[in-house]
């Protein structure tokens, strides 16, 4: 069974910054892509970012370019959000997700089959 849990979430003044963890078990983590996503209520799930761990390609949405940074850690089967510049308009749950392709990714929800419980983060003016 794939485990997903995220944590790394808070409240932080605007231009703050955080770093989100991914634990992941259950899964080959070499061969899969690991993304990031967020949510606020009322709107759809976004994607943030993602990184392919079987080509170590990474993709960002265009909010975020400059700002958050993706990476990972094969050792530890984690993945990891470093979000630095923070807006309030950051606010939301941010979700990690796997996808089972590995080779490549994009930030779209519905290529990713299994989900993290969230972690708030909560950016003030």
């Amino acid at each position: 069974e794939v485990q997903l849990v995220e944590s790394g979430g808070g409240l932080v003044q605007a231009g703050g910054s955080l770093r989100l963890s991914c634990i992941a078990s259950g899964l080959d983590f070499d061969d899969y892509a690991i993304g990031w996503f967020r949510q606020v209520p009322g709107k759809e799930r976004e994607g943030v970012a993602c990184i392919a761990n079987g080509d170590g390609s990474a993709d960002y949405a265009d909010p975020v370019k400059g700002r958050f940074s993706i990476s990972t850690d094969n050792a530890k089967s984690t993945v990891y959000l470093q979000m630095n510049s923070l807006k309030p308009e950051d606010t939301a749950v941010y979700y990690c997700a796997s996808d089972w392709d590995g080779l490549g990714c994009v930030l779209a929800a519905d290529l990713f089959d299994n989900w993290g419980q969230g972690t708030q983060v909560t950016v003030s003016s």
